[in-house]
């Protein structure tokens, strides 16, 4: 079986591919200023040609639905939506937050993905994590000091939110706070590979049009519709 995984939710592109659960190629860079769109195609064209694959070959195609950047969650899906109707495969939509967590199998610890949702707030989930996260807490979107507040036995913290609220973090659980070194604090797609072909297996994988995002929050066209309603 082979998969196909883009992460675009957040201030990266990456795409990646395995075959039977092992990793073929994986492509992450950062990509801010929303330029996902213009460098995913390119990037993606190019991964398959080194690994002389074509779309047709591919089984499952997964992209992050959210939470993240509402522009980056659109360009990923639409971009595998495309994919996977020109080819007539299923598609897994898969948690931005459980892909981070991915970072950390067997963690001794629980493990607190945490994005950078802007506006004071953080995406945020909790999560016991083996082989694949077991979620102890939805996704959500909320202040910081909220979600700590909610957390009482030792955990630890993955993610740029992780690392903007350290010193909040720190502050309110004290050295019940751990945090995952620099290199684990981008989400994988090769994560998000792993995590698909379970939801596969698991029966959950989804034809291309039933492929939504999670976005957690309004977008801010849609809070001005609102407003001026």
């Amino acid at each position: 079986m082979i998969t196909l995984c883009i992460e675009t939710a957040t201030a990266r592109t990456g795409v990646a591919l395995t075959r039977n659960g092992q990793l073929v190629a994986e492509s992450l860079f950062d990509t801010p200023g929303g330029r996902q769109n213009r460098l995913l195609m390119p990037d993606l064209q190019r991964l398959l040609q080194e690994c002389d694959i074509t779309p047709d070959r591919i089984d499952l195609f997964a992209c992050s639905n959210g939470p993240g950047s509402f522009t980056g969650i659109r360009t990923g899906i639409a971009a595998i939506q495309a994919l996977a109707l020109a080819h007539q495969k299923p598609c897994a939509g898969l948690s931005t937050l459980a892909m981070l967590a991915m970072n950390l199998p067997f963690a001794a610890f629980t493990v607190c993905p945490m994005l950078d949702a802007r506006k004071n707030e953080v995406y945020a989930a909790l999560y016991q994590v083996n082989e694949i996260p077991l979620p102890l807490l939805a996704d959500r979107v909320i202040a910081p000091a909220d979600f700590l507040q909610q957390l009482d036995q030792p955990t630890l913290f993955v993610g740029d939110g992780a690392v903007r609220y350290r010193d909040l973090i720190r502050e309110i659980l004290g050295d019940k706070a751990h945090f995952a070194p620099g290199p684990l604090q981008v989400v994988r797609p090769s994560a998000g590979c792993l995590l698909a072909e379970d939801l596969h297996q698991r029966g959950y994988s989804v034809q291309p049009e039933k492929l939504l995002p999670t976005y957690l929050r309004l977008s801010e066209a849609e809070l001005s519709r609102q407003q001026k309603i």
